[in-house]
């Protein structure tokens, strides 16, 4: 969840409490002041006609055109003391003015005459629909409720993208850093201190990034190129020592073994040394280059060897496709795929190559799918296979994104297919 939504959505959580809360206040408040005024005005009629019945006077019709009336009526002792004295209560009376029952505020007082005898009084007076009062405060306590938070969004959707707009400049920059290229500066001047300092811990952490990478690049490019001379001198040794006429059987199949491991050793340095100069940019003489051509040279080559496990080949040209990239670096991506079609093929399977104006693609049988997310990644290998370094696919990779190409893996109907095609912009 974004952090706009989120705060919006607390914010109208807690308002619609806060309202809720104070709509229940203010009926309370409302109702307490009506319900007031009323019992003052039927305290003071009520105190009238007690003072009026006590003195004897003539008490005035119980129904005088005024919307008051009242009922008076002597109780008994054990009522009197069963019951308080003063009671208020809300009820439905017959007003007979009107000729109808109207919610009216009642209220009912209990007397002592001058002989000793009680009396009840019950005085009322119409008052509000509170029913009707209630669905009024409910209705503008909506409107309230939905002008507010519409309000609300709008000012703190403003406020928030004019204030938050670093922030999000910071995250774009993020977003199209990428380690090892050529990055546009970040450009993010902000008088917030917490953005500005979040800038400047970004782009320290990138300088300190770059720094490790270039080191790691330059680590392996000084350690495979050192590692080849050790590696040359200790396969020569071995070749010498197989040569040798005394060795046993099972001494020459030993250093077989170890000059097979050195020469895989040496094979997987110079794709590490070559990947690093990848990275580096040193493959600058970049020229338009007809991958028909290659693939054409080399597919002659690779049929003998094809034929060593029984593998059909078949090439389906529909177009030419160009690229623009170094001799060699477009040399070792043909050679890589077609290599990685015979190793990881079966015995008596078949490879089939089509050739398209905007992509060319191998196809070759297998086993299962392989794991499309890892499979273009350093050294990984699903199975392994005698004579693979685990970096053929890692290369193919790389000088695809070196050279605005886009590599894609899929499985169908059997078949392995790594389909090359011109990276969109």
């Amino acid at each position: 969840m974004k952090l706009f939504h989120l705060v919006l959505w607390r914010m109208s959580l807690a308002l619609m409490v806060i309202l809720t809360v104070w709509a229940g206040l203010f009926y309370m408040a409302v109702m307490e002041e009506v319900n007031d005024e009323v019992d003052d005005s039927l305290e003071d009629y009520a105190e009238a006609l007690i003072i009026r019945s006590l003195s004897g006077e003539t008490l005035p019709a119980s129904s005088n055109g005024s919307n008051n009336q009242y009922y008076l009526y002597e109780v008994s002792k054990a009522y009197a003391e069963a019951y308080p004295h003063i009671t208020y209560r809300d009820e439905d009376v017959y007003i007979t003015e009107k000729g109808e029952k109207e919610p009216a505020r009642v209220l009912m007082i209990i007397f002592q005459t001058d002989d000793g005898s009680y009396r009840e009084l019950v005085v009322y007076t119409p008052t509000i629909e509170k029913l009707d009062l209630q669905c009024a405060i409910l209705g503008w306590i909506i409107f309230l409720y939905v002008f507010l938070l519409l309000v609300i969004i709008v000012i703190n959707a403003w406020v928030y993208k004019w204030n938050m707009r670093p922030l999000y400049v910071l995250l774009e920059w993020l977003d199209n850093y990428r380690l090892g290229h050529k990055n546009d500066p970040l450009e993010n001047t902000t008088k917030i201190t917490e953005f500005s300092r979040l800038n400047e811990a970004a782009i320290e952490a990138a300088r300190r990034n770059e720094y490790l990478y270039e080191q790691q690049k330059i680590f392996i490019g000084n350690a495979s190129h050192e590692m080849q001379t050790p590696l040359a001198i200790c396969r020569n040794r071995l070749e010498l020592l197989m040569e040798e006429e005394n060795l046993t059987e099972h001494q020459l199949e030993e250093l077989m073994k170890t000059h097979q491991t050195l020469e895989n050793l040496s094979r997987m340095n110079r794709s590490l040394l070559l990947l690093c100069k990848i990275e580096n940019g040193q493959f600058a003489n970049v020229h338009r280059i007809a991958l028909n051509d290659l693939l054409e040279r080399y597919i002659s080559d690779y049929r003998e060897v094809y034929a060593y496990r029984n593998i059909g080949l078949d090439m389906e040209v529909k177009g030419v496709f160009y690229v623009d990239m170094d001799d060699s670096l477009a040399s070792v991506l043909v050679t890589n795929l077609l290599k990685n079609a015979f190793v990881h093929n079966i015995d008596s399977g078949k490879i089939l190559i089509t050739v398209t104006a905007d992509s060319f693609c191998i196809s070759n049988t297998g086993g299962h799918e392989l794991d499309g997310q890892r499979i273009f990644e350093r050294f990984y290998q699903s199975h392994k296979k005698e004579g693979s370094t685990g970096l053929g696919l890692a290369l193919v990779d790389t000088i695809c994104k070196s050279n605005r190409l886009r590599v894609v893996y899929r499985y169908s109907d059997g078949m392995h297919q790594f389909e090359i095609n011109h990276q969109n912009d």
